[in-house]
């Protein structure tokens, strides 16, 4: 018995590490594959050329990634095109974006399937090899293989390597809504990513139900499935759109985004390079690619419209698993149905009895409670006590992964310890209560959350292990841990990837997540002596992966800190200053903001364009540069009705990347730029900021602009170029190799501010 229980442990173990080592395949040396197969090393070659400098819009490395890849599909034979144009999409980012075009064509009439990546890094020290090099490579690299096959398609597939996706998606808004190719579209394809490693996620998006595109991707059979319907309605709650949500949302047009989310922390940094791009991630890309492109190039595109949906998760083994919508409440029926008759027959058996069923709720909630409230002031406490933290906007840190383990592992030793307490009652009396609590999460996540449905799934497992221990005296211990292993499967991903995707402020879904996966392996965790020990061995596994985390939270040339400076000179009153975003500075910037640099208030310039509505940290008087004013010229300036009709050409006298327009509070009736419109939606709610322009080739900005003639219109202009490092009249020096440009915000940048009033 004591060797079974022992291996039954093992199995436990490595359970948990096949949950995740079997999300993913595993990166081999590919060079020599056969040539109609995928290779990551020739796909990496790809992105070794893409990420070898920034190449956000209007910086000298777009054009060059540009043509490098058009050059790489004229390699194929394939016939290259370009569409360019002004966009400024929903969030008013005005851009010229310039589109790559490519097409296959197929055989049949039938809607054509969409490859889609963009080729743009985010402004403006980010490398961009895993956003989105990696997803242009994959593209680039799957269509070789696929053309070597030497094989007509049914259907067309159109290429499409988008540009501008960081300004606003940008790209892909020129394309649905401008391009005659667009109303052929019946499905598309979109590699993205947010980090730069981990599985990759696929995520649906649709108007209407996901069952058609579930039972084609199960079809297509892609060997490392990485998706749950939970993830894509957390995925569609949050404000973090990809340039497929645009076909959705303007066209009506269905696909799959394929993204990978892990060590975040490189996204739209400097780090985001080749040589950090987990090659076992851009493999799993190329896993998902191969097998889609050659089942929908053949299938019916026509018919993946539905009003049904699918729950669906991936399993070990079982690759995608899914049911309809519809199995919800008859699932949820049958485990309630089946826990009422279990408690009654173990009731009647006298293996279960009343006094130590309710007792069995007191260690649950305790573990819960305690682990509940670690998790949710977890990064407060990380935060505060390492204080430079605060300056990695991503709120996910170098070590966050040990941090991540850390508090799983303090968690499980409160949940043996607090069981530890109750030994002497029954395991199937304690488990009583976690299944009630699962029932109760199933309930309402039916109600209130129903791609997370598939949670019932495990509570099967569960009240199949209560029968076990009602029926049995000694039962096997390798027949319970086997019955654990759907939610091991199921739920231990979920520790990790909450806090991953969503920053360490969600290590509380780490916590909660590790102590409900214990309730559902009580079954055999229950039959285990000496809990206190695994306690003592979790609270010390607690303070070895505290330590590590400790010893790794120092900034290094592998860990380098975020740290931003700016110029600012504002004309209106012909002053100056320095200006950071930084919460703790490092020498690099200090020298510049001194020791008598005066704190800013948290609204104070937080209007400026930036991911996370950051705002100034300190600003510092600066020395007065020679920096030119933008020229602005009265085009037009007249009254027709009620409504003064103001035209404006803003046109840069220096070398710049950036310029935001923002006005007084005042109802703008209908506004263009650069004979854009827009949208009266974005007019009606968009507060203070007007447009923000990233400007190509040093390009001017042509305002067009109505509003009643009785109100009085101010604009402030912010002309921004990200010069500072190198601009003559600077002598900046470069930064440490310990720091990197902070992200997500104007950053290295000489800004011109400039008041202009129309009474």
């Amino acid at each position: 018995m004591k060797f079974s229980k022992n291996l039954a442990l093992l199995l436990l173990i490595f359970s948990v590490y096949w949950a995740f080592r079997a999300l993913m395949p595993q990166y081999k040396t590919d060079a020599d594959k056969a040539p109609n197969a995928f290779s990551t090393d020739r796909a990496l070659e790809h992105v070794k050329q893409l990420s070898k400098e920034p190449h956000a819009v209007g910086f000298p490395g777009h054009a060059k990634a540009k043509s490098y890849i058009i050059s790489e599909l004229n390699k194929m034979g394939l016939e290259t095109t370009t569409q360019e144009g002004y966009t400024a999409g929903d969030w008013a980012n005005l851009s010229k974006a310039t589109n790559i075009l490519a097409k296959i064509r197929g055989s049949g009439n039938g809607k054509a399937l969409l490859l889609l990546s963009h080729y743009d890094s985010s402004p403006h020290s980010s490398l961009g090899a895993s956003d989105a090099a990696s997803g242009v490579a994959t593209i680039l690299e799957g269509i070789r293989a696929f053309l070597a096959e030497n094989e007509t398609p049914k259907n067309d597939i159109i290429i499409l390597i988008s540009d501008a996706e960081e300004l606003g998606l940008n790209g892909a808004d020129l394309f649905v809504n401008q391009h005659p190719w667009t109303k052929n579209v019946g499905l598309v394809l979109n590699f993205e990513a947010r980090g730069s490693g981990g599985p990759s996620y696929m995520l649906i998006e649709t108007n209407q139900g996901n069952a058609k595109l579930i039972e084609e991707f199960t079809k297509a059979s892609p060997k490392y499935p990485v998706a749950n319907s939970l993830a894509y309605s957390i995925y569609k709650m949050l404000p973090n759109d990809t340039d497929l949500t645009v076909f959705r949302e303007d066209a009506d047009i269905e696909g799959f985004n394929f993204a990978f989310i892990d060590d975040h922390f490189d996204y739209h940094t400097a780090l985001d390079n080749y040589d950090r791009l987990d090659r076992n991630t851009l493999a799993h890309q190329g896993s998902y690619l191969m097998p889609l492109l050659e089942h929908f190039s053949d299938a019916d595109l026509q018919k993946l419209k539905s009003s049904e949906d699918y729950i669906y998760f991936n399993l070990p083994f079982f690759r995608l698993v899914s049911y309809p919508f519809g199995w919800i409440w008859p699932m949820f029926g049958l485990a309630v149905l089946a826990f009422v008759l279990l408690l009654v027959f173990g009731l009647k058996k006298q293996q279960l009895n009343l006094k130590d069923i309710l007792k069995g709720f007191v260690p649950m909630l305790i573990a819960l409670a305690i682990n509940g409230v670690l998790g949710y002031f977890a990064w407060p406490m990380i935060s505060g006590w390492y204080g430079e933290f605060n300056d990695m906007l991503h709120g996910f840190t170098y070590n966050g992964h040990a941090f991540i383990v850390m508090y799983s592992m303090l968690s499980l030793s409160v949940c043996f310890w607090v069981y530890h307490k109750f030994r002497k009652t029954g395991t199937a009396n304690l488990l009583v209560g976690p299944i009630f609590l699962w029932l109760v999460i199933c309930g309402l996540v039916g109600l209130y959350l129903e791609g997370a449905s598939f949670f019932t799934v495990p509570v099967f497992g569960a009240l199949a292990a209560l029968m076990v221990l009602i029926n049995q005296e000694k039962p096997s211990p390798l027949l319970l841990v086997f019955l654990t292993l759907p939610a091991v499967f199921i739920h231990a991903p979920f520790i990790k990837m909450f806090p991953v995707g969503l920053g360490l402020k969600m290590m509380v879904a780490s916590t909660v997540f590790t102590t409900l996966l214990f309730f559902l392996v009580y079954p055999f965790l229950g039959g285990l002596k000496n809990k206190e020990r695994f306690a003592y061995l979790f609270l010390f596994l607690f303070f070895a992966f505290g330590i590590s985390a400790h010893i790794n939270s120092e900034f290094t040339e592998e860990r380098p800190k975020p740290s931003s400076l700016l110029y600012v000179y504002d004309a209106n009153d012909d002053s100056a200053t320095w200006a950071t975003y930084d919460h703790s500075l490092i020498g690099w910037n200090s020298q510049f903001l001194g020791d008598e640099r005066t704190k800013v208030g948290t609204d104070e310039y937080s209007s400026l364009s930036s991911k996370y509505n950051t705002g100034f940290t300190y600003v510092q008087e600066a020395p007065k540069k020679e920096i030119p004013e933008p020229w602005v010229d009265t085009i037009l300036d007249t009254i027709v009705g009620n409504e003064r009709i103001l035209e404006l050409c803003i046109t840069p006298k220096r070398d710049v990347n950036r310029l935001e327009v923002y006005s007084n509070d005042i109802k703008l009736t209908s506004a263009k730029v650069n004979g854009i419109s827009l949208s009266d939606a974005y007019l009606a709610s968009r507060g203070q900021r007007l447009v923000t322009h990233y400007i190509s080739n040093n390009d001017y900005t042509e305002l067009e602009l109505s509003f009643p003639k009785d109100d009085q219109l101010e604009l402030t202009l912010y002309e921004s170029s990200n010069d500072l490092l190198s601009h003559p009249e600077f002598t900046v020096p470069q930064r440490p190799k310990t720091s990197i440009p902070m992200p997500f915000v104007l950053n290295d940048a000489i800004m011109v501010i400039k008041t202009l009033k129309f009474e």
